[in-house]
């Protein structure tokens, strides 16, 4: 996996934040991408600003929480590119509050996308992924070591994230397949209905994560750094 250029990465949630800064990272290391979002929409515009290249990058509608979603849109990887190399689990959602008025669709809508989503994109792309010996790369938080108020929904899906993630990485390894989560802190996205500013410029930027994902696949084989927390360098006040 030394020479990343013209593999094949798989990025969940890629139309905007995270997902979409790995996408941008892997792009300008030669790779070639598939990048989902809820909406072909929303897919389909992040893909045109990425890059003008078609045979380089494509939009897919996914939703993780259905199995079916993305086995789909893996199979439409595969048929357009002929292989999987990376697959980033990024899509997420965050729902605060405390538990007395946390409601139970929130709850499900949480646990069934950082969670049982990541589950449904592994289970869908572990076929080609034994096939290229390829990688695993799930986007968890430090909210999956660190709980919090109101965090009840969140925390437990990304604790849960997080040994999920660990626990396929002793059983994929046999395979030569390699699995990190990335444990990001405050990084400047969308998320949770958030508007990206100048007063974000202390946090984690997304194409940092990007370049972290870039440096991972680039290590040498020999060595997996199978789980990594990353927090901006100087907290905002």
């Amino acid at each position: 996996m030394n020479n990343i250029a013209h593999k094949v990465a798989y990025i969940t949630g890629g139309s905007k934040g995270i997902g979409y800064g790995i996408a941008r990272t892997l792009l300008n290391e030669g790779m070639n991408v598939a990048i989902t979002s809820r909406t072909m929409e929303a897919a389909k515009q992040a893909a045109g600003a990425l890059s003008k290249d078609p045979k380089r990058i494509i939009a897919l509608e996914s939703n993780v929480s259905s199995l079916e979603s993305e086995t789909k849109a893996i199979e439409a990887t595969l048929a357009h590119f002929g292989q999987i190399d990376v697959l980033v689990a990024n899509a997420g959602v965050g729902h605060f509050s405390n538990i007395e008025t946390l409601s139970a669709h929130d709850w499900k809508d949480t646990i069934d996308t950082n969670l049982t989503g990541v589950f449904n994109s592994v289970k869908a792309g572990i076929g080609a992924l034994k096939q290229s010996k390829g990688y695993i790369i799930t986007i968890a938080s430090l909210a999956g070591a660190n709980f919090f108020e109101n965090g009840a929904a969140y925390n437990a899906s990304k604790f849960g994230l997080v040994g999920f993630s660990q626990a396929i990485m002793l059983d994929l390894r046999k395979y030569g397949i390699k699995v990190t989560t990335i444990m990001p802190g405050s990084v400047s996205t969308h998320f949770a209905d958030h508007i990206p500013g100048d007063a974000d410029a202390w946090k984690i930027q997304p194409e940092d994560i990007g370049q972290l994902v870039a440096d991972l696949l680039k290590m040498n084989p020999r060595t997996l750094p199978s789980k990594i927390e990353v927090r901006p360098s100087n907290p905002g006040k």
